[in-house]
């Protein structure tokens, strides 16, 4: 055996990313993805790398993925239609959520509506207190008559998600139950397993998501075990998650949730990956496909995590990395608004029918077909062949709306341009601001498809410290999938006050945790794995509303260690200090929960290094574009024929089969040892090379 391939399925186009293991060289591809017919890429791919490279699939013994079908399903709200049995009289609880609006300073600002709208929440009679005591068994009749209205309103799927199931999951476990016996058919989710936290809207959120990506996600996996299956790949695929580990398909299929994120996950992974091999040591993830742009906090090769990341217009309350979608990507439309303003997004051309430029049916004007009426695309094919550039196309399709608006095609497309970096400033900045960064200290890493392409617009108008573009920027995303390691976390609730009575309590805990985390790994991939394992505990001062994690050592939770509650009291101490400015350490404190992450490293390549060169660059040709404002000549240098320690001046194009990489006028790209392209800003800008 001597291949390990990841792959991620995007929006347009399908990543491929092979790594030999006899001389540890790595091998990408992309090929167009096919929605309609899911599995076929794989196929498609597969078929192109052996023939291509004579890579036998029969020789792959390692296969990743990460995909987007879940997040796009919750985006694009086209997910099951779903009933909801909770604990009677608590049937609002998707309603009410919050009580917050999205936009604070937009009077127009709206909730958005519950995937299971109020017509279909059904009361169970039952009650289970605070502590886990059930003080009410299950009525029986009250879930006969629950699920006859539930299948009369054709719902496929029903979330169980009653009080303090947290604490005890058996009422909902009895629940599902009879389910299965009056209705076997229906597919019913218990919200205690799928992620068993404190707070009922938080828990019912998750696992309504769940339930409503799950139907999709089965048989998307499905189609994609038979497609490795007929291609003869001899080892079962794992699926990227949320946290930015891997897991089997089986738990994917069950807990669909923690892959909600996978495909971003991988990206955000893959930098990492490339920070630390390269020593950045404070980077800006900026992932840029089709529809959105995504930016991620690395800081020492490692990226930020938390809890509570938006999906479409929905909190999940999964671990997961910190990735903010800060706008448009290469595929979202223009279109004129009936005041007669241009407007760029959120609707995206997607992979079908994609930008005009593709050739594929387009019609309407995209970012990318913009970039490609300004003479910066359209010097080589994009995604391995896959696609020509047609931009004559693209031009026509900028000139319709050139046309209204009074100004030239080059003028209009320059404004594309300028409304979709105008939406990611904005939004970046936020993340910014919320991570209390200076921008002036970070890279961009920029990959994804059009992630090269706009790159260097965003890092100029934030007054970045430059940008990052590693060798195969386009398909970074497999890459990450290929040096995940095998996660997953665990949690218990105990919400108690922080005194020394909870020591046995705390212990206990991080016994059971320790015990589920070892039995997942071992029942999820066999063999004995390495493994370390990270404790840490919500915790806050009594009276506070929520909680901050703070990372524990596991020698503090135990009960020979009579100093180990003082140490994780100064922890938390140290850890409000360091987030808000301020600590209390005479203060009551309470833990809320006691979390646990198990993680098998899986073996990282170590990045090839580039032949040096004292040698000019030489551009392959030299073209007209319109950059900033007006028509300039232009290098175009194939990325194949650079070298370490040579450096150019924009205006300048780098093509390369996987993306291109544009330079605006005033920045300087030197190439380092790894072949990254380090493009910074001019002190006093030349113009041209």
């Amino acid at each position: 055996m001597t291949y390990r391939i990841g792959v991620d399925i995007g929006g347009s186009f399908t990543d491929f990313a092979v790594l030999d293991e006899r001389d540890n060289s790595i091998r990408t591809l992309k090929v167009l993805s096919r929605p309609d017919s899911p599995g076929s890429e794989i196929t498609t791919g597969l078929g192109q790398l052996r023939d291509l490279h004579g890579i036998d699939p029969r020789e792959v013994h390692y296969f990743t993925h990460g995909t987007t079908v879940g997040v796009n399903a919750v985006i694009q709200r086209k997910g099951v239609k779903l009933a909801l049995f909770t604990t009677e009289a608590f049937e609002d609880v998707l309603e009410l959520a919050r009580l917050k609006i999205p936009h604070i300073h937009d009077l127009f600002s709206r909730r958005p509506e519950p995937l299971i709208s109020r017509d279909r929440v059904f009361a169970i009679k039952e009650r289970t207190d605070s502590q886990g005591r059930i003080l009410k068994a299950v009525d029986f009749e009250s879930v006969k008559a629950a699920l006859v209205q539930a299948r009369a309103l054709g719902c496929e799927g029903i979330v169980v998600s009653l009080l303090h199931a947290y604490r005890n999951v058996n009422n909902e476990k009895q629940v599902r139950e009879w389910i299965g016996e009056l209705a076997p058919d229906m597919l019913t989710s218990c919200s205690g397993e799928i992620w068993p936290i404190i707070r009922e809207y938080e828990r019912t959120i998750t696992a309504t998501i769940n339930a409503y990506v799950q139907p999709k996600v089965i048989n998307y996996l499905g189609a994609f075990e038979r497609a490795l299956r007929e291609m003869g790949v001899p080892v079962p695929p794992r699926i990227t998650k949320s946290n930015g580990g891997v897991m089997s398909v089986t738990q994917a299929k069950a807990e669909c949730v923690q892959m909600i994120l996978s495909g971003t996950a991988s990206g955000v992974i893959g930098a990492g990956y490339i920070a630390d091999q390269c020593g950045y040591n404070k980077l800006l993830s900026l992932d840029i496909g089709g529809t959105s742009a995504d930016v991620a906090v690395i800081v020492d090769g490692k990226p930020e995590y938390g809890s509570g990341e938006v999906i479409g217009e929905f909190q999940i309350f999964i671990p997961s990395v910190s990735v903010t979608s800060v706008g448009q990507g290469g595929g979202s439309l223009a279109w004129i608004d009936r005041l007669g303003v241009l407007q760029v997004g959120p609707d995206s051309a997607g992979s079908l029918p994609g930008p005009v430029c593709y050739g594929r049916g387009g019609t309407q004007a995209t970012v990318t077909d913009a970039f490609a009426a300004c003479g910066l695309l359209g010097h080589g094919a994009l995604g391995y062949s896959a696609v020509s550039v047609d931009v004559e196309a693209s031009r026509r399709a900028v000139d319709l709306l050139a046309q209204p608006l009074g100004i030239s095609i080059e003028e209009t497309a320059e404004t594309i341009i300028e409304l979709a970096i105008s939406s990611m400033y904005t939004d970046t900045s936020g993340l910014v601001s919320r991570f209390g960064i200076d921008p002036r200290e970070f890279y961009f890493l920029a990959f994804g498809g059009a992630g090269p392409m706009m790159g260097c617009y965003l890092a100029r108008e934030l007054n970045m410290k430059g940008v990052v573009v590693p060798p195969t920027p386009g398909v970074l995303s497999a890459l990450g999938g290929l040096v995940a390691d095998l996660k997953n976390d665990f949690i218990r609730t105990l919400y108690r006050d922080f005194t020394p009575a909870c020591l046995e309590e705390l212990t206990l805990a991080a016994v059971a945790l320790q015990h589920d985390a070892e039995s997942w790994l071992h029942r999820e991939h066999g063999a004995d794995l390495p493994y370390r394992l990270q404790f840490s505990a919500d915790m806050r001062y009594r009276g506070q509303s929520f909680e901050i994690e703070v990372p524990l050592e596991s020698s503090w939770l135990s009960n020979e260690n009579a100093q180990g509650l003082v140490a994780v009291g100064e922890a938390f101490n140290q850890q409000h200090q360091k987030i808000f400015g301020h600590s209390d350490a005479s203060a009551a404190m309470q833990i809320i929960n006691l979390r646990l992450v198990i993680t098998s490293p899986t073996s990282r390549p170590d990045l090839q290094k580039l032949a040096h060169s004292d040698a000019p660059v030489i551009p392959q040709s030299v073209v007209s574009a319109w950059v900033d404002g007006a028509q300039q000549e232009v290098w175009v240098v194939r990325r194949n024929s650079l070298l370490a320690g040579q450096s150019f001046n924009g205006p300048a194009i780098i093509a390369q089969d996987d993306c291109t990489t544009c330079v605006p006028t005033g920045m300087k790209i030197d190439v380092d040892t790894f072949g990254n392209l380090i493009i910074t800003s001019l002190e006093a800008a030349p113009h041209g090379n």
